[in-house]
């Protein structure tokens, strides 16, 4: 059991533990239910009782509106998949992002999600490539993406950058763009930066955006961006932290407020959370007969 938790939690290695054989010859059992028999044909639908049109109002609250308040983001996976149940992959690793298996309307779809309530969500070098293993995953069994977005952006500091963090963000990037399995992105509350980019969004190809009020679409939070962009006036300023203070409102009002993304085109629609259930079934079912091919070549060309 030790040794398995070490490859569960610090190695990556072992995708499952569990406590006993029982349980594991359960899990497995569980898993295989949702996959294909072949790379050919689509994971098996399983009919439940769980309504298409179920309304999620405990997602109207459970997400906090200040983007320095973590939540768990499995409990918004939970309300928004059939019966509340996942399957999630890699549980113990790189908990900063949740890569799991459910079902919506009875059909498979994997879901990537950012976990505010470990590191804020944001991407680092395992948490990259635990997604985009994931990715890769769904994407050779025909399992549908859903993306659920709140991230700050990338882990910032020496061991990161020494580790090759953009190297290791691209292997995201590039999985999300090789993938031609229908794909959708919400963005719950943060999405900054590159990575915001690498979450599957309209840039990179993902089919549909959909983003709640909260959303804040930005380079950067408000606070940093202010610093940088309006850096010569707070400078200029006989009370500088009341200008700053000015121009930090002045800014969310007008480039952050919730339908500046949908203006420009980098969301489809800003929808009510609660309604978020009944969005993903319909738009995966419009996608469900999506082909896409990729260009004819010998082989791609990963980043290492």
């Amino acid at each position: 059991l030790g040794g398995a938790d070490v490859h569960a939690e610090t190695s990556g290695v072992a995708h499952f533990a569990y406590d006993d054989e029982e349980t594991c010859i359960a899990e497995v059992r569980y898993l295989i239910g949702m996959l294909p028999s072949n790379n050919r044909e689509n994971p098996p639908t399983a009919p439940g009782d769980d309504p298409a049109d179920r309304r999620g109002d405990t997602l109207l609250s459970l997400v906090p509106a200040d983007g320095s308040r973590p939540y768990d983001m499995r409990t918004v996976i939970e309300e928004i998949v059939d019966d509340g149940e996942h399957m999630e992959v890699h549980e113990r690793w790189a908990t900063s992002v949740v890569c799991t298996l459910a079902r919506m309307d009875g059909k498979v779809v994997g879901i990537v999600a950012n976990q505010p309530q470990s590191f804020a969500g944001v991407l680092d070098i395992h948490s990259s490539e635990k997604a985009a293993r994931f990715v890769q995953f769904c994407d050779a069994f025909n399992i549908p993406l859903v993306t659920l977005v709140d991230v700050p952006g990338f882990l910032p500091g020496v061991d990161q950058e020494h580790g090759g963090i953009i190297r290791h963000g691209a292997k995201l990037l590039y999985a999300y763009c090789n993938a031609t399995v229908p794909r959708v992105q919400v963005i719950l509350r943060k999405a900054y930066g590159g990575a915001y980019i690498v979450m599957d969004s309209r840039s990179i190809g993902a089919d549909l955006s959909f983003a709640w009020p909260s959303n804040e679409i930005a380079v950067m939070g408000a606070e940093g961006a202010a610093n940088v962009v309006f850096r010569r006036q707070i400078a200029a300023s006989d009370d500088p932290e009341a200008t700053r203070g000015l121009l930090v409102k002045e800014y969310k009002a007008e480039l952050m407020h919730p339908y500046y993304a949908a203006e420009r085109g980098l969301v489809d629609d800003v929808i009510d959370p609660a309604e978020t259930r009944e969005v993903l079934i319909a738009s995966l079912d419009m996608l469900r007969n999506k082909h896409a091919d990729l260009p004819s070549r010998k082989h791609g060309n990963p980043p290492a």
